[in-house]
């Protein structure tokens, strides 16, 4: 964010970051910023294994780091895969060193194991949600055992003791550091095609990837707009958006006030028109229609691969609950945008009625007046480790999230 001094003038591109898990970025539009902005707002975080503030131990010569999953997870599709650790190091006096380990060639990965087939008769007779355990989710890293001086006093837990050697050595820390880590475990690998034609693609986070960097490439597709454009990337979505890097903290609307303070017309009153007359996509994946669970969804009113850009008119749990119910008004003036420039999109709901539900972030931005409205890209596993999405429906998410702030 510019300081004491700037001006901001039409086609400036300001962004201001928030403890590195969030960030807003805006180009300045010809108009009053009082008279609204148009704004793509994103998450960017993703469902994960974070490793707890004391994590690493040793059981039976296996060293052990100790996890919480992190959103909502079916637990079970995370054990026995290839895992890679990202995250930093905080050391007490302020230095922070970065972890990124099992996605470059040649890096090791990390797993959780599972029981063999053979010994598991007990755990198959258990509901989906009980045949693992949170409590079970914990790293295996290592089964080395320190080598040991003959002369040394004898090291307890000698496996354990070899893994915090080579953390001392590769990252200069040591086991207390753990305390003020932020490290998560997550599928190790690449994004690939998906399919012999190629038409898809399969990664993890495409929940909400796939919608963030598209609004952000449309973002930096615009170069003067007439209202200023905003792409708005937040953390903490999938478990409430809460905390100081979620949607409900107060960094958007304090960025806005700086903002206003810039082009030197900050008061009370233009903060509140500012946030009111704004216009807003919550840019966020919708779940696709999967013809191995045909049940769950109602075909009028679902979305499917290759169809464009997806409208959530309204997300929410059975009766709307939860729900940011985007008016007819705001909704016809989305249609005759994207029709004006031929953009594919379609409408759906996040399955049958009564058979569940979710949220987004968008009626946290609603609660300002502005007209906020579920876009995004279907997707296919949605929270599994590995989700699918369509190029096509990729592609005209970026046209779509353009021609918003473009026109809005």
């Amino acid at each position: 964010m510019r300081t004491k001094g700037a001006k901001v003038k039409p086609g400036d591109k300001i962004y201001a970051g928030n403890m590195g898990k969030a960030a807003a970025f805006f180009v300045i539009g010809k108009k009053d910023l009082a008279l609204g902005m148009n704004i793509l707002g994103a998450h960017i975080d993703s469902p994960r294994l974070d490793l707890k503030q004391v994590p690493l131990y040793e059981d039976t010569q296996m060293a052990m780091l100790d996890t919480h999953y992190y959103g909502g997870v079916k637990k079970y599709q995370w054990v026995t895969m290839p895992l890679a650790l990202h995250g930093v190091f905080v050391k007490k006096d302020g230095e922070t060193v970065r972890v990124d380990i099992g996605d470059r060639p040649g890096d090791p990965v990390f797993g959780i194991s599972d029981l063999l087939i053979h010994l598991s008769s007990d755990q198959m007779e258990k509901k989906a949600s009980k045949v693992i355990e949170g409590e079970k989710l914990d790293l295996l890293i290592g089964s080395i055992p320190l080598k040991q001086e003959t002369d040394a006093k004898e090291t307890k837990d000698t496996v354990k003791a070899n893994i915090l050697k080579i953390l001392e050595e590769t990252y200069g820390v040591e086991e207390d550091d753990f305390l003020s880590a932020e490290i998560e475990a997550v599928p190790a690998g690449e994004a690939r095609d998906f399919g012999f034609d190629r038409s898809m693609i399969m990664g993890y986070g495409h929940d909400d990837r796939v919608c963030a960097y598209p609004s952000f490439q449309a973002l930096l597709n615009v170069t003067e707009p007439e209202y200023t454009a905003v792409c708005l990337l937040v953390d903490k979505e999938e478990i409430g958006s809460v905390g100081a890097t979620g949607m409900q903290s107060r960094f958007f609307e304090d960025t806005v006030c700086e903002l206003l303070h810039l082009a030197g017309g900050y008061s009370e009153l233009s903060l509140r028109r500012a946030m009111r007359h704004s216009k807003m996509l919550s840019s966020d994946v919708s779940a696709a229609y999967d013809p191995n669970y045909p049940e769950v969804t109602e075909k009028r009113n679902a979305a499917y691969f290759g169809k464009g850009l997806v409208f959530n008119k309204y997300t929410g749990s059975r009766g709307k609950s939860g729900s940011n119910d985007a008016n007819a008004e705001y909704m016809a003036k989305i249609r005759n945008i994207l029709d004006h420039r031929k953009i594919a999109f379609q409408t759906s709901e996040l399955g049958k009625v009564d058979q569940g539900g979710g949220g987004t972030i968008a009626y946290i931005l609603a609660n300002y007046g502005m007209q906020v409205i579920d876009s995004g890209v279907a997707v296919l596993n949605m929270h599994a480790p590995w989700e699918i999405i369509s190029k096509v429906d990729l592609y005209e998410a970026l046209l779509g999230y353009q021609a918003f702030i473009e026109e809005a």
